[in-house]
């Protein structure tokens, strides 16, 4: 699979289309027509009052249209924007951009915000904060969000002020291709899993947690010597990582499954 070629300008929902069809996981064509048909749709709703439109668009999205969580979860399909477009079912992420996409259509702004396993969106009407769920449509309080972040990374967490800061398109699409390469490797398709990891090591060369995550993809997929290479610049470059001694071990262990191979 030859890796697509990222844009630093982005612009929704084209690019998610295309990385999803460039995935083989939808049809950019297919998906852009069940977008636009929502966007002309979304238009009839438009009433004077910001806080009136915003309560009129949930209303519709959740409950005339009836977007609403997939399951599973943690699958490709939930985490494809073309599919949850299609399908009108999706993950937080999927979701939170779609009725942001919308929003937009009716002069409203709605700013993704990235907490530790969760997308969600914050509105702000004439200075009133208001933080929505993107599953259902629910307003969350502060306090509900610490629950959110708590769920994910344990009890004893603070609550980040930059949890609450929204995100740049990038971010937004970044996370995007992080939970459709997690989607893949659930249900074993290595192949576009390690395509993920190409797409987001353009955007964002310096992660190296992004060489490890190849180096098992890659491993699985029988690549031992892509594998090594990943695992050796994640050595040479983390000296002080708290894993960098688990990730030594493997090293040399992959080193000599390459012996065995020769």
């Amino acid at each position: 699979m030859t890796t697509l070629p990222l844009k630093n300008e982005i612009e929704l929902p084209e690019m998610a289309f295309e990385i999803g069809a460039h995935l083989s996981f939808s049809k950019a064509e297919s998906a852009n027509w069940a977008w636009l048909e929502l966007a002309g749709s979304v238009l009839s709703h438009y009433v004077v009052d910001r806080h009136e439109r915003l309560t009129e668009l949930l209303r519709w999205f959740y409950q005339d249209l009836g977007f609403c969580i997939r399951q599973p979860y943690f699958s490709v399909e939930a985490a494809d924007l073309g599919t949850c477009i299609s399908s009108r079912q999706g993950n937080s992420t999927t979701l939170a951009t779609v009725l942001m996409l919308l929003a937009k259509q009716l002069d409203l702004k709605l700013e993704p915000l990235l907490l530790p396993g969760t997308t969600v969106l914050m509105s702000k009407i004439d200075g009133v904060v208001k933080y929505i769920d993107p599953l259902n449509g629910n307003e969350l309080t502060r306090h509900q969000l610490h629950v959110l972040v708590r769920g994910e990374l344990g009890n004893g967490v603070p609550f980040k002020a930059s949890y609450l800061k929204p995100v740049s398109l990038k971010r937004l699409v970044s996370r995007m291709i992080h939970e459709l390469k997690a989607g893949c490797i659930v249900s074993h398709k290595f192949e576009p899993a390690m395509e993920c990891c190409n797409l987001l090591l353009q955007w964002h060369p310096d992660d190296l947690n992004l060489n490890r995550e190849r180096a098992f993809i890659a491993q699985q997929l029988g690549c031992i010597s892509v594998a090594a290479a990943d695992l050796k610049h994640f050595v040479d470059n983390s000296p002080h990582d708290p894993v960098i001694e688990l990730v030594k071990m493997q090293l040399k262990e992959l080193r000599e499954e390459q012996e065995v191979f020769h």
